[in-house]
C-alpha cells in the first residue's frame, strides 16, 4: 500500500459547553499538551497515515493548533454540528485513496493508544469490512451499546434510543471506527436522521454495512483508554489516569518517586536512570533530567534541562531556558530563569538567578540576585569558575564577574570584576556612640507625656 493507504479523520467540532470555557473543548490541556494533540501523536503513530482534520466554522484556534502539530493535516469545515455521520460527510472530500481504510478518531479522547488504532487498522486491511472499537463499561450509561451476533457486530444502538434489553449490554461504542474506503460513499449515502436526537450518527454504518453483507467486528480495549472528556470532571479524570501512566512509564525506566501520587509529569518529560524525586512535584513541559540527579520536595520545573547527579530543590524553581550541570546544586527558595549553572556550581538558598551564567564551581551565597530587568530590556550576568559571590549581594546586570573573584556579602555590583579580585561594593558603615540609649530614653519621655503619667 502508498504512504497514503491510510486517512485518519479526526473530529473535534464539538462546541463543549458543558466545560464552560471559551477555550475550545479539544484545547484543554492534560499533561501540559492539549487533547488534540494526544490525539493526533496517536493517530501519527500508526503507520502511513494522512490525517483529516474535522472543525467547526469560527473555530481557527483549533485548526491552526493542528496544523502546528502535523505539516500534512487537512481541514474539513462541519457547517452544522448534525452528528458524527455528518462530521465525515464533511471530511469525504478530503479522502481520495479508496484502496485504503478510514480511520475516524475523536479529539476529545486523550488516552486512546496507538497501538489500539493500529490493531483496528490492521484488522480492517487484512479481514473486515468495518471495525470498531469497545469496551465493557462498568456503567454504560450515555455510551451507545454493541448488540453481537457470536463474534459478529452486528448493529450500534445510540443509548437515548435503546430498548430495555439492549440498555442492560455492557459492551459499549468506544467511538473510534475503521471503515474500508471503498465502501464509505455508500455508508454516507444511506445515513438518515431518523432518531432521537436527530442527527446522522456514525454508528449506524454498522448496519449498514450488515445489510450490504459487509463484514463487522470489534476490538476491545481498557475503559480507561477510550474515556472522553465533555466536562471540567471528565478532564480531572483523563489528567489522573494519564498521570498514571506517565508515572508507571517513569518508575519502569529507573526513576524513584518518594510519593508518586504527589508527583505531576508532562507528556514530554523525560528521564535518564536512577533519578529520585520527592514528594508534590511539578515537571511542566520541556523537562530533560539525566540520571543519578535528584529533585527534592516541592519544587517547579518547567523547559528545563537537569544535570547528571545535580540536585535541585527543595521548594525552588527552576524557570524555561534554564541548564542545570552536572553535579550542580539549586537549593531551597531559588529561582533559576534563562540561566546555565555549570558543573559544580552551587546556589544553595534564597537566590534568584535570571539570564545568567555560573561557572563551574561557583558559589552563590544566599539573597543573592541578577538584576536582570530595567524595565524594558533584560541583560546577562556572568559569574566566572570558582567564584564566590557573597550572601545578599545584587548584581546589576550587564556585568562580569572573572574566574575566583569574591564579592563581599551585602554588595551592589555595577561594574566588571577582574579574576581573582576581591570587590566590595557597600556604604561605609558609620557608628555613634550612645545614640541608641538617646533615641529610647527621649521616646519614652514623649509616650509617658501623652498618657498623662
Amino acid at each position: 500500500m502508498t504512504s497514503k493507504a491510510l486517512t485518519t479523520v479526526v473530529l473535534a467540532a464539538g462546541k463543549g459547553t458543558r466545560m464552560k470555557s471559551r477555550l475550545p473543548k479539544v484545547l484543554h490541556p492534560i499533561a501540559g499538551r492539549p487533547m488534540l494533540g494526544h490525539v493526533l501523536a496517536a493517530a501519527a503513530g500508526v503507520d502511513g497515515a494522512q490525517t483529516v482534520l474535522v472543525v467547526g466554522p469560527d473555530m481557527d484556534a483549533v485548526s491552526n493548533y493542528a496544523a502546528g502539530e502535523q505539516r500534512e493535516l487537512k481541514t474539513a469545515i462541519q457547517e452544522k454540528q448534525a452528528g458524527t455521520g455528518d462530521a465525515v460527510r464533511a471530511a469525504a472530500a478530503h479522502i481520495s485513496d479508496r484502496d485504503g481504510v478510514v480511520l475516524v478518531v475523536f479529539g476529545d479522547t486523550p488516552l486512546v493508544r496507538s497501538a489500539t488504532l493500529a490493531g483496528m487498522v490492521d484488522r480492517c486491511r487484512t479481514a473486515s469490512d468495518i471495525v470498531i472499537l469497545g469496551f465493557e463499561a462498568k456503567d454504560p450509561t450515555g455510551y451507545g451499546r454493541i448488540v453481537t451476533d457470536g463474534d459478529k457486530v452486528v448493529r450500534i444502538v445510540e443509548h437515548k434510543d435503546a430498548s430495555e434489553k439492549e440498555s442492560a449490554i455492557r459492551l459499549c461504542f468506544g467511538g473510534p471506527m475503521a471503515v474500508r474506503a471503498q465502501h464509505l460513499p455508500q455508508l454516507l449515502s444511506k445515513l438518515t436522521n431518523d432518531n432521537a436526537q436527530g442527527e446522522f450518527y456514525l454508528t449506524d454504518f454498522v448496519a449498514h454495512g450488515r445489510a450490504a453483507d459487509l463484514d463487522c467486528s470489534s476490538v476491545i480495549c481498557s475503559e480507561s483508554d477510550i474515556q472522553g472528556v465533555n466536562s471540567r470532571a471528565d478532564l480531572a479524570s483523563a489528567e489522573a489516569e494519564m498521570q498514571k501512566r506517565l508515572r508507571a512509564d517513569a518508575m519502569a525506566g529507573g526513576v524513584t518517586f518518594l510519593d508518586p501520587d504527589t508527583v505531576y509529569l508532562s507528556f514530554d518529560t523525560e528521564f535518564g536512570e536512577d533519578i529520585t524525586v520527592g514528594q508534590n512535584v511539578v515537571f511542566a513541559p520541556g523537562c530533560r533530567v539525566a540520571s543519578g540527579a535528584t529533585i527534592k520536595a516541592f519544587s517547579h520545573l518547567e523547559g528545563a534541562e537537569i544535570g547528571e547527579g545535580a540536585e535541585i530543590g527543595p521548594f525552588a524553581r527552576i524557570r524555561p531556558g534554564s541548564n542545570i550541570g552536572r553535579k550542580a546544586k539549586i537549593g531551597n527558595f531559588v529561582e533559576t530563569k534563562k540561566a546555565k549553572i555549570e558543573e559544580g556550581a552551587k546556589v544553595s538558598h534564597l537566590s534568584y538567578i535570571g539570564d545568567a551564567r555560573v561557572g563551574a564551581g561557583a558559589n552563590v551565597g544566599a539573597g543573592t540576585i541578577t538584576c536582570n530587568y530595567d524595565g524594558y530590556n533584560k541583560f546577562f550576568t556572568d559569574i566566572g569558575a570558582g567564584a564566590f559571590v557573597g550572601s545578599n549581594s545584587s548584581l546589576v546586570a550587564p556585568v562580569k564577574i572573572g574566574d575566583g573573584a569574591y564579592l563581599g556579602s551585602g554588595s551592589v555590583v555595577t561594574k566588571d570584576v577582574s579574576a581573582d579580585a576581591l570587590a566590595v561594593a557597600r556604604g561605609k558603615q558609620i557608628e555613634k556612640p550612645g545614640w541608641a540609649a538617646a533615641f529610647r530614653a527621649k521616646n519614652e519621655g514623649i509616650k509617658k507625656a501623652s498618657s498623662g503619667d
